[in-house]
Protein backbone atom coordinates (compact mmCIF):
# COMPACT_ATOMS: atom_id res chain seq x y z
CA UNK A 1 0.00 0.00 0.00
CA UNK A 2 2.98 2.22 0.88
CA UNK A 3 4.19 1.87 -3.08
CA UNK A 4 1.13 2.70 -4.35
CA UNK A 5 0.84 5.90 -2.26
CA UNK A 6 4.57 6.38 -3.24
CA UNK A 7 4.03 5.70 -6.86
CA UNK A 8 0.40 7.91 -7.41
CA UNK A 9 3.04 10.72 -5.39
CA UNK A 10 5.67 10.91 -7.81
CA UNK A 11 3.39 10.49 -10.85
CA UNK A 12 1.46 13.94 -9.76
CA UNK A 13 5.05 15.23 -8.80
CA UNK A 14 6.62 14.18 -11.95
CA UNK A 15 3.72 15.28 -13.84
CA UNK A 16 3.86 18.68 -12.23
CA UNK A 17 7.61 19.05 -13.21
CA UNK A 18 6.86 18.54 -16.75
CA UNK A 19 3.84 20.44 -16.63
CA UNK A 20 5.84 23.52 -15.43
CA UNK A 21 8.03 23.30 -17.93
CA UNK A 22 5.40 23.36 -20.76
CA UNK A 23 4.21 26.33 -19.18
CA UNK A 24 7.47 28.12 -19.11
CA UNK A 25 7.80 26.99 -23.04
CA UNK A 26 5.01 28.18 -23.96
CA UNK A 27 5.12 31.53 -21.78
CA UNK A 28 8.44 31.80 -23.70
CA UNK A 29 6.98 31.56 -27.01
CA UNK A 30 5.00 34.08 -26.37
CA UNK A 31 7.20 36.39 -24.89
CA UNK A 32 9.25 35.86 -28.45
CA UNK A 33 6.53 36.66 -30.61
CA UNK A 34 5.94 40.25 -28.87
CA UNK A 35 9.32 41.06 -28.96
CA UNK A 36 9.18 40.39 -32.96
CA UNK A 37 6.55 42.18 -33.09
CA UNK A 38 7.88 45.31 -31.04
CA UNK A 39 11.40 44.86 -33.48
CA UNK A 40 9.14 45.37 -36.52
CA UNK A 41 7.29 48.21 -34.74
CA UNK A 42 10.40 49.72 -34.37
CA UNK A 43 11.92 49.39 -37.54
CA UNK A 44 8.54 50.94 -39.11
CA UNK A 45 8.82 53.98 -37.20
CA UNK A 46 12.68 54.18 -38.45
CA UNK A 47 11.32 53.69 -41.69
CA UNK A 48 8.57 56.39 -42.22
CA UNK A 49 10.88 59.79 -41.37
CA UNK A 50 12.79 58.44 -43.90
CA UNK A 51 9.80 58.24 -45.83
CA UNK A 52 8.83 61.59 -45.59
CA UNK A 53 12.18 63.23 -45.68
CA UNK A 54 12.64 61.16 -49.04
CA UNK A 55 9.10 62.72 -50.27
CA UNK A 56 10.05 66.53 -49.54
CA UNK A 57 12.98 66.45 -50.80
CA UNK A 58 11.45 64.61 -54.18
CA UNK A 59 8.62 67.72 -53.85
CA UNK A 60 11.09 70.02 -53.46
CA UNK A 61 13.51 69.07 -57.16
CA UNK A 62 10.20 68.84 -59.04
CA UNK A 63 8.69 72.28 -57.44
CA UNK A 64 12.40 73.83 -58.39
CA UNK A 65 12.48 72.22 -61.39
CA UNK A 66 8.95 73.41 -62.55
CA UNK A 67 9.07 76.49 -61.02
CA UNK A 68 12.60 77.52 -62.70
CA UNK A 69 11.01 76.86 -66.15
CA UNK A 70 7.68 78.68 -65.51
CA UNK A 71 10.00 81.52 -64.59
CA UNK A 72 12.13 81.39 -67.31
CA UNK A 73 8.84 81.42 -69.36
CA UNK A 74 6.91 84.59 -67.70
CA UNK A 75 10.58 86.37 -68.31
CA UNK A 76 10.71 85.46 -71.43
CA UNK A 77 6.63 85.97 -72.44
CA UNK A 78 7.24 89.62 -70.60
CA UNK A 79 10.49 90.64 -71.88
CA UNK A 80 10.78 88.26 -75.02
CA UNK A 81 14.75 88.23 -75.04
CA UNK A 82 16.49 86.20 -76.89
CA UNK A 83 18.88 85.23 -73.73
CA UNK A 84 16.16 84.19 -71.79
CA UNK A 85 14.53 82.09 -74.57
CA UNK A 86 17.51 80.21 -75.47
CA UNK A 87 18.03 79.37 -71.82
CA UNK A 88 14.25 78.53 -71.74
CA UNK A 89 14.54 76.46 -74.74
CA UNK A 90 17.84 74.67 -72.79
CA UNK A 91 16.10 74.78 -69.58
CA UNK A 92 13.09 72.48 -71.24
CA UNK A 93 15.17 70.55 -73.57
CA UNK A 94 17.09 69.08 -70.73
CA UNK A 95 13.74 68.53 -69.05
CA UNK A 96 11.90 66.49 -72.04
CA UNK A 97 15.69 64.79 -72.24
CA UNK A 98 15.44 63.69 -68.55
CA UNK A 99 12.00 62.67 -69.10
CA UNK A 100 12.40 60.89 -72.65
CA UNK A 101 15.65 58.61 -70.88
CA UNK A 102 13.79 58.65 -67.70
CA UNK A 103 10.55 58.25 -67.87
CA UNK A 104 10.56 57.78 -63.50
CA UNK A 105 12.43 60.16 -62.41
CA UNK A 106 15.86 59.04 -60.35
CA UNK A 107 14.55 60.51 -57.14
CA UNK A 108 11.25 58.70 -57.53
CA UNK A 109 13.60 55.46 -57.45
CA UNK A 110 13.95 55.66 -53.71
CA UNK A 111 10.64 57.12 -52.92
CA UNK A 112 9.05 54.13 -54.56
CA UNK A 113 11.83 51.96 -52.40
CA UNK A 114 10.80 53.10 -49.43
CA UNK A 115 7.18 52.70 -50.18
CA UNK A 116 8.04 49.41 -51.14
CA UNK A 117 9.49 48.44 -47.60
CA UNK A 118 6.62 50.15 -46.11
CA UNK A 119 4.55 48.12 -47.28
CA UNK A 120 6.43 44.86 -46.83
CA UNK A 121 7.31 46.11 -43.16
CA UNK A 122 3.40 46.37 -42.64
CA UNK A 123 2.89 42.84 -44.03
CA UNK A 124 5.32 41.26 -41.81
CA UNK A 125 3.85 42.80 -38.92
CA UNK A 126 0.63 41.52 -39.59
CA UNK A 127 2.24 38.07 -39.93
CA UNK A 128 3.79 38.98 -36.37
CA UNK A 129 0.52 39.59 -34.83
CA UNK A 130 -0.60 36.64 -35.94
CA UNK A 131 2.18 34.31 -34.64
CA UNK A 132 2.01 35.85 -31.65
CA UNK A 133 -2.09 35.73 -31.56
CA UNK A 134 -1.66 32.02 -31.82
CA UNK A 135 1.24 31.60 -29.40
CA UNK A 136 -1.29 33.33 -26.78
CA UNK A 137 -4.21 30.98 -27.92
CA UNK A 138 -1.84 28.16 -27.65
CA UNK A 139 -0.57 29.12 -23.83
CA UNK A 140 -4.12 30.31 -22.75
CA UNK A 141 -5.92 26.82 -23.78
CA UNK A 142 -3.34 25.17 -21.85
CA UNK A 143 -3.60 26.97 -19.04
CA UNK A 144 -7.59 26.63 -19.11
CA UNK A 145 -7.62 22.71 -19.34
CA UNK A 146 -7.95 20.66 -16.76
CA UNK A 147 -6.30 19.76 -14.08
CA UNK A 148 -3.51 22.45 -16.15
CA UNK A 149 -5.93 25.29 -14.51
CA UNK A 150 -5.23 23.83 -10.65
CA UNK A 151 -1.57 23.96 -11.03
CA UNK A 152 -1.55 26.91 -13.43
CA UNK A 153 -3.42 29.22 -10.25
CA UNK A 154 -1.34 27.86 -7.97
CA UNK A 155 1.97 28.56 -9.76
CA UNK A 156 -0.01 31.88 -10.86
CA UNK A 157 0.35 31.61 -14.61
CA UNK A 158 -2.06 34.10 -15.89
CA UNK A 159 -4.02 34.29 -19.30
CA UNK A 160 -1.89 36.60 -22.02
CA UNK A 161 -4.22 39.18 -24.02
CA UNK A 162 -4.16 38.78 -27.87
CA UNK A 163 -2.93 42.04 -29.48
CA UNK A 164 -5.29 44.13 -31.19
CA UNK A 165 -4.39 47.10 -33.22
CA UNK A 166 -6.32 50.64 -31.87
Amino acid sequence: MLYIIILVILIILIYNLITYNIFIKKQNAVKHAKSSIEVYLNQRFDLIPNLVKCVKEYTNYEAKTFEKITRLRAEYMNKRELTKGGILDTEVNKTVLLLENYPELRANEEYLNLQRNLTKMENQIQAARRIYNNEVEKYNNFTNIFPNNILANILKFKKEKFFEME
